[in-house]
């Protein structure tokens, strides 16, 4: 599934133009990505959380030329699924846990 494909499954879903849909997913990705560069959490209940993690400096091989290097610290995105979700994942069902929970994403943008 791409941007397209999820655009229209809130359209048709949550009874809203294709635009105003793009819209939508556009602000709460927005409102993630920003959240995130201010190093805050953002959960979703039932969905999972996104958080900002820290990768130590470490030392590392170029596999062409075979030579070491250094590779800097740095922070990285992180998401770790909600129950919910790894539970529609492994048993190809949704509970109404996670269908509300989606629901409430919808209606908080």
């Amino acid at each position: 599934m791409n941007k397209a494909d999820l655009v229209k499954k809130i359209a048709s879903s949550a009874d809203l133009t294709k635009a105003q849909a793009a819209t939508a997913l556009d602000t709460a990705v927005k409102s993630i990505t920003t959240a995130l560069r201010k190093g805050d959490r953002v959960a979703l209940m039932g969905f999972g959380t996104f958080s900002v993690s820290r990768r130590k400096a470490r030392n590392g091989r170029n596999p062409q030329t075979g030579p070491t290097l250094r590779i800097a610290a740095r922070k990285v995105a992180k998401f770790t699924p909600g129950r919910e979700l790894k539970k529609a994942v492994r048993t190809g069902k949704t509970d109404d846990a996670f269908v509300s929970a989606m629901q409430q994403l919808s209606e908080f943008y």
